[in-house]
């Protein structure tokens, strides 16, 4: 294989030697047509009987799709041929023979989503699910690239751990010598110990994890998370400011960068101008006149997210939207309160198409006013959580994404297991 090009080369070249997986093959009486896949595309290999050796021939007609093979040639015009040029095959030969497959990897593919996740590996060779994981692949590195300029300082954070501080989220319990010790359901203690230790600006995309019995569309029991924290700001608008950035950044390059991937799952980018900021109480007002009545302590559910969508679209022709001031009884302990509002909170969640994508906030760091919070709450505060407060503690606020979440809503995916490889839920902790 040292002379292998990948096939996006060989429309450029005369002579080629490829590899790759058989897409394809049809016969016409005299003529074999052989459809050739890489991980960069598909060219036609054509064997007209007499023209090419006889072996050629017949291992051409009797190869199996999905098998692998070599095709040494030459490269012709052809008008007829997927992208105007064929290979006339001189040597040929199967490395690896494909079975019977047991979903359906063909362009039209009906196989049900349970089946494919099943057989993922097979799945992924279908060039509408590479193209979901290469914008994916583009977005990580744009969010990195982001980060990096904004002098983000990108940190890795323990998946074990034995605090445990999103209020609502259960914990994956493991057993760690004798002692237990608990899943990271968020990267927020140690993204407010470092910011606290000086780096000031932090971000993280790693795992995380929620032991929660959720089968919605939307919720996984262990997700990527694009997470991160900033100190000495004025208000939860700061952060909000970099998350808009951040939007406009990140879209506006997956756009240009993956052109023949999003055309292929027809999707257009809508890079937003200026994501609305609307308080909960405002936005519940809009749902009570619509017939959707929520209690003045009460968060969002998907109805009303929806609804929420389609309002935001109707007004301000966007897809995103800050929902803001969410009362204290839905949120974490330590999310900062107004100084006005005893019972609101200085957070938002960030809406993408009616879909709630992130949730962040301004952080409190006054360890009295931390500890009377997390006792209205019923919460001891561990000692180590607090103590990072107690030698100089910063103004500070952050938010965290679903990576994932953020992959569905983007390409419309009615699901967000196609958004990631190997998806993870109460019922699925295989392959």
């Amino acid at each position: 294989m040292k002379n292998r090009i990948l096939i996006k080369e060989a429309f450029k070249s005369k002579k080629v030697e490829i590899a790759g997986w058989v897409h394809n093959t049809r016969g016409l009486g005299k003529i074999k047509f052989l459809l050739l896949r890489d991980v960069s595309g598909l060219i036609q290999v054509t064997a007209v009987k007499g023209k090419v050796e006889k072996e050629i021939f017949e291992a051409i007609d009797k190869v199996s799709r999905e098998s692998v093979v070599y095709v040494k040639g030459s490269v012709k015009d052809s008008k007829q041929a997927p992208g105007g040029k064929e290979i006339i095959p001189e040597e040929f030969s199967v490395l690896s023979k494909a079975e019977d497959l047991p979903i359906d990897v063909s362009d039209f593919s009906k196989t049900e989503l349970p089946k494919r996740l099943d057989n993922r590996f097979l799945d992924t060779r279908r060039n509408e699910i590479s193209s979901i994981f290469k914008i994916r692949s583009k977005m990580y590195r744009n969010l990195i690239d982001f980060f990096e300029k904004e002098n983000f300082i990108i940190i890795n954070t323990p998946k074990l751990t034995t605090i445990g501080l999103e209020s609502g989220a259960e914990s994956f319990i493991v057993d760690y010598f004798k002692k237990k010790v608990s899943l990271a359901q968020s990267p927020q203690f140690y993204k407010q110990m470092f910011v606290m230790g000086g780096f000031e600006r932090v971000m993280e995309i790693g795992q995380v994890y929620r032991a929660e019995k959720s089968h919605t569309t939307r919720h996984l029991t262990e997700f990527t998370g694009v997470d991160f924290e900033m100190g000495f700001i004025q208000d939860e608008n700061d952060v909000m400011d970099v998350i808009e950035n951040m939007l406009k950044s990140v879209l506006t390059n997956v756009g240009k960068e993956c052109v023949e991937e999003l055309e292929s799952l027809k999707i257009k980018i809508n890079i937003p101008k200026k994501i609305p900021r609307i308080p909960m109480a405002e936005l519940k007002e809009m749902l009570s006149k619509k017939g959707k009545n929520l209690g003045e302590d009460e968060d969002l559910d998907a109805e009303a997210e929806k609804m929420i969508g389609e309002y935001i679209l109707k007004k301000f022709g966007e897809e995103f939207v800050f929902v803001t001031n969410y009362p204290f009884a839905v949120r974490p302990f330590y999310h900062m309160k107004p100084a006005d509002d005893e019972n609101g909170t200085k957070s938002f969640d960030l809406l993408w198409k009616g879909v709630e994508v992130a949730t962040g906030a301004q952080r409190e760091h006054r360890i009295d006013i931390l500890t009377k919070q997390a006792k209205e709450k019923g919460i001891k505060l561990d000692p180590v959580y607090a103590g990072i407060f107690k030698y100089g503690a910063i103004p500070h606020g952050g938010v965290g994404f679903g990576l994932d979440r953020l992959i569905q809503r983007m390409l419309n995916l009615e699901n967000v297991r196609e958004a990631l490889l190997l998806a993870r839920d109460p019922d699925r902790v295989t392959p």
